[in-house]
């Protein structure tokens, strides 16, 4: 009689005690973190794409993981130990200093960390996406935002000031500064393109790994298209704010119709980018690969 063995190469190995210390030492390093990211970056508009990042991302890495288990590979402990250090030293020193981003750094390194050990470098590169795609969390230096955000206030200011010219507003602009008759406006950080940037490439990301499966080509054309599609949306929303100051004065323009040409925008930005796809995926033969099961 033959005796059916099974083996236990294909089986998911299971975590070990180590693994499970590590696992809750990530839990315990990031609920202050959390907290932090949630009372002083979430909360406002630049970070308000926060929680859907952390939670749609939570939900990409999980239906990867049995992937990734049948892998069957594991970290060099020399690497892991290394890189968890390295995170708890940039970590600490965040938390010490006030640094929520260095802070967020540290607590994402040290969680990369512990994924190389379950699973190895190799295994991890292979399912890039959803630590890239998690990697969306970690919020921008102050000097970082100041950079990026005052040539695009600038860019975006020239242009809606010309717009508004062209559509009969009196108006004079010096830098960031409008005078559209008695009123006078400035382009606010918010007003840049960048908070739409940020929001825009997460859900661009988003949607592209859970409908297309798409080729690496046609995902950087489509996160190519972010740029000029944010910025023009924030060129929309500054015009339609000059236009509603001048013509029913500044209490319009900056109550809650202000919020909600942002929002609307926003949401402009978005079902311009979906059309793109559904055009450009036509005739792009990499754009249909597959949707996700």
């Amino acid at each position: 009689m033959t005796v059916a063995v099974e083996s236990d190469a294909g089986r998911p190995r299971l975590p070990n005690a180590g693994q499970l210390v590590l696992a809750l030492a990530v839990l315990v390093l990031a609920a202050p973190t959390l907290y932090r990211l949630g009372t002083q970056v979430w909360s406002k508009e630049i970070g308000a794409h926060g929680p859907i990042v952390l939670a749609t991302g939570a939900w990409i890495l999980w239906r990867e993981i049995p992937a990734m288990l049948k892998e069957g590979r594991t970290g060099h402990p020399v690497l892991t130990f290394f890189g968890a250090v390295v995170s708890l030293a940039i970590y600490v020193f965040g938390r010490a200093y006030d640094l929520i981003s260095l802070e967020a750094a540290g607590l994402y390194g040290f969680g990369l960390s512990l994924l190389h050990d379950r699973f190895g470098v190799r295994t991890l590169l292979k399912n890039w996406f959803p630590l890239l795609y998690l990697g969306l969390l970690l919020p921008l230096p102050g000097w970082m935002l100041d950079e990026f955000t005052a040539p695009l206030k600038l860019f975006v200011s020239v242009i809606s000031g010309e717009i508004a010219l062209l559509l009969g507003v009196p108006l004079v602009r010096e830098g960031v500064t409008m005078t559209a008759g008695p009123y006078q406006m400035l382009v606010e950080d918010a007003c840049s393109g960048l908070n739409s940037l940020i929001g825009l490439v997460a859900i661009t990301l988003f949607y592209v790994y859970l409908l297309r499966n798409a080729g690496w080509r046609y995902c950087l054309f489509l996160l190519a298209l972010i740029i000029p599609v944010a910025v023009a949306a924030n060129v929309i929303r500054i015009v339609f704010l000059i236009l509603l100051t001048y013509n029913f004065g500044d209490a319009v323009g900056q109550g809650f119709l202000h919020v909600s040409a942002g929002l609307f925008l926003f949401a402009l930005s978005l079902g311009l980018m979906f059309a793109i796809d559904s055009l450009v995926s036509k005739v792009w033969p990499g754009a249909k690969a597959g949707r996700l099961a």
